[in-house]
């Protein structure tokens, strides 16, 4: 097998007996890398402290990713434009903080044939909040709600 590392004097191939006696020396592991290679490839090391390292970095990189916090918007067709400019204010606040906000606006009874002023009504939010936040997509209808996604720019 070939044996690679640190903690050896040569690197190179040497029986699996021999391998074996070095890292019985050194009170470490025998470690197989790769397996399909040919010769084998093996590395001496302390396999308790590797696992423990892999957590470690596993757990930090989770910590560090991005967690995306969607905060949700609610109105009606109809709405008044000072709830609207109410709720502009409340998504240009959650945009400069970081989260992104998803604007609903809910259809209720008859009013699903004024999907197209509902459709202006999100077109028109988005464009308010131009300096704070992007679209990700266009107005969608499902169901008795129309949605859109807004993302927050990127700081520089």
């Amino acid at each position: 097998m070939r044996l690679v590392g640190d903690n050896i004097p040569e690197q190179g191939v040497y029986p699996i007996s021999k391998a074996l006696q070095m890292a019985e020396e050194l009170e470490l592991d025998l470690v197989e890398i790769s397996g399909k290679a040919d010769p084998p490839v093996c590395r001496i090391l302390d396999y308790q402290k590797y696992l423990y390292q892999r957590k470690k970095k596993a757990k930090e990189m989770k910590a560090n990713a991005a967690k995306v916090v969607i905060k949700e918007i609610r109105f009606g067709p109809n709405t008044d434009e000072h709830d609207f400019q109410f709720k502009l204010k409340h998504a240009q606040e959650f945009l400069q903080e970081g989260s992104k906000v998803k604007a609903t606006i809910f259809f209720r009874g008859r009013s699903i044939m004024f999907k197209d002023q509902g459709e202006k009504q999100l077109l028109r939010f988005a464009v308010e909040l131009e300096d704070y936040g992007r679209p990700e997509n266009m107005p969608v209808l499902e169901g008795k709600r129309m949605t859109m996604m807004i993302a927050p720019n990127k700081k520089k």
